[in-house]
């Protein structure tokens, strides 16, 4: 399968102090449109992981590649082009600037990507109205709840319309109904032929995804997808 995410024999070694080997041979495909969530318990790499795919990190050793492009070795500069046209992310914290409104939060996020004013404004609207937050267009962020904040960071990452959404405990800190909303929100993405990658602890959260990585000290131990059933290693 040709993805749109690929890693080869990817290692993550920590020097000392810490000396911890945290990705011990990776081997991952992800194509254009799937929703994976990457599971297992702390420790276990899920977090270098996702630092890995979104070009946050380098690896030790290894290839990897973001819309069939090499990205290892690339500059810094080149590698933040990658982050600004490629891909979004999505926090547990959200990151919102709380004295700004809904709308000037989403539209800032394309700042860096060099979209001008008038196309950041047009562009935040239409995700806004994508994650059901039209009516709150005008408030400040501050005056959300916290499920209507992960939408605005959810918006924010996809008015930038990445080939990629990577999403950290994205339900961490929601309770468990609106936890399911935004999961629900986040597996319907795939409609839009985005890619969804999130890191999660929550058996609900990565059941709504059609195919789950779990690691195990810094090893993928079982790739299982909902369309074919079929479990590696």
């Amino acid at each position: 399968m040709n993805g749109v995410l690929e890693l080869s024999a990817v290692r993550k070694v920590y020097p000392p102090p810490t000396a911890v080997t945290a990705l011990d041979g990776i081997d991952l495909v992800v194509g254009a449109g799937e929703t994976v969530a990457i599971t297992g318990a702390s420790g276990a790499g899920k977090s270098t992981l996702l630092s890995i795919l979104g070009t946050l990190e380098r690896p030790t050793s290894g290839t990897v590649r973001v819309a069939g492009a090499e990205v290892s070795a690339l500059s810094d500069a080149a590698l933040s082009e990658v982050r600004a046209t490629r891909l979004g992310f999505v926090f547990q914290q959200f990151f919102l600037l709380d004295r700004l409104s809904v709308l000037d939060n989403v539209a800032t996020g394309l700042i860096y990507r060099g979209v001008p004013p008038r196309v950041r404004r047009e562009r935040a609207v239409e995700a806004l109205y994508e994650v059901g937050l039209a009516g709150r267009i005008g408030h400040r962020a501050g005056q959300l709840s916290g499920g209507e904040r992960q939408r605005v960071a959810i918006a924010r990452a996809i008015a930038g319309r990445p080939a990629v959404l990577l999403a950290d405990e994205p339900t961490g800190n929601l309770d468990s109904a609106t936890g399911a909303e935004i999961t629900t929100l986040l597996s319907g993405l795939a409609g839009d032929a985005t890619t969804v990658v999130l890191i999660t602890h929550n058996t609900e959260v990565a059941a709504a995804m059609r195919r789950q990585v779990h690691l195990r000290d810094g090893r993928i131990v079982s790739d299982t997808s909902v369309d074919t059933g079929e479990v590696s290693r």
